[in-house]
């Protein structure tokens, strides 16, 4: 049983290294296609990133090894394969509810870690990144990197969720904190700049917490940051 959860730990944290490495790369490769010049001189900043983000995988993918282990062998969590185990409603609404669940840790938790002892002790390694690259998303010191990899593995044990949807998650979570880091909005201004746009988060809302540090602490939504009176609305850098 030991050697079984190592290698699901293993599998796993490479399995969310080379999504990393995928996901980041590919951004990055548009970013030179459709901004070049934007990372130019950047190269150092860009090796600590990806150094951090893969110290971060590790940390992301033990629990989720673990999680994933207790899943398939010993019927650990809320996860669930059969199409008819809940109704079909309950589908979307599993993935809105975990992405609230995980916005709301993340804005509170964020919020703790710009405060000064908890900033100097582990958020200034994000917040190095000047300005951030897409290969910024995961770069986190390890105290940081643990907060954010509890989150999900926390969630499946609570909240029933499809294993499709639950991929779904991943991959929202994955092309968000990509894209909100890369210094240029990929999202249509038609997006951005509608009713449905006010309320959630791209580069162009990001880039203004990491320029101007205590305002847009959330990670999908707007809703804590317009509640908490911490929207500072959109920066015009990265439009």
């Amino acid at each position: 049983m030991t050697a079984a959860v190592i290698l699901s730990a293993l599998a796993m944290t490479a399995i969310v290294a080379l999504r990393y490495l995928a996901a980041s790369g590919l951004f990055a490769w548009a970013t030179r296609r459709v901004r070049p010049g934007l990372y130019a001189g950047l190269e150092p900043q860009i090796r600590r990133e990806i150094g951090w983000s893969l110290a971060s995988a590790a940390i992301y993918g033990v629990p989720a090894g673990v999680v994933a282990w207790g899943w398939d062998q010993r019927g650990w969590t809320q996860i669930y394969d059969g199409w008819g185990d809940y109704p079909l409603w309950y589908l979307p609404v599993s993935v809105l509810l975990y992405l609230f669940a995980h916005d709301t840790w993340f804005y509170w938790t964020h919020r703790l870690l710009h405060r000064p002892r908890w900033f100097r002790a582990a958020h200034a390694v994000h917040h190095a990144s000047r300005p951030p690259t897409a290969w910024a998303a995961m770069s986190f010191h390890p105290l940081e990197a643990v907060s954010g990899a509890i989150v999900i593995p926390a969630l499946v044990f609570l909240v029933p969720i499809h294993v499709a949807m639950l991929l779904i998650v991943l991959t929202i979570m994955t092309v968000m904190g990509v894209t909100n880091h890369m210094g240029w909005e990929m999202f249509p201004r038609a997006l951005v700049y509608s009713k449905a746009g006010n309320w959630l988060i791209t580069a162009s809302h990001h880039q203004r917490h990491h320029d101007e540090y205590k305002c847009n602490y959330g990670l999908y939504f707007r809703f804590w940051d317009r509640l908490c009176g911490t929207d500072r609305g959109l920066s015009q850098r990265s439009a």
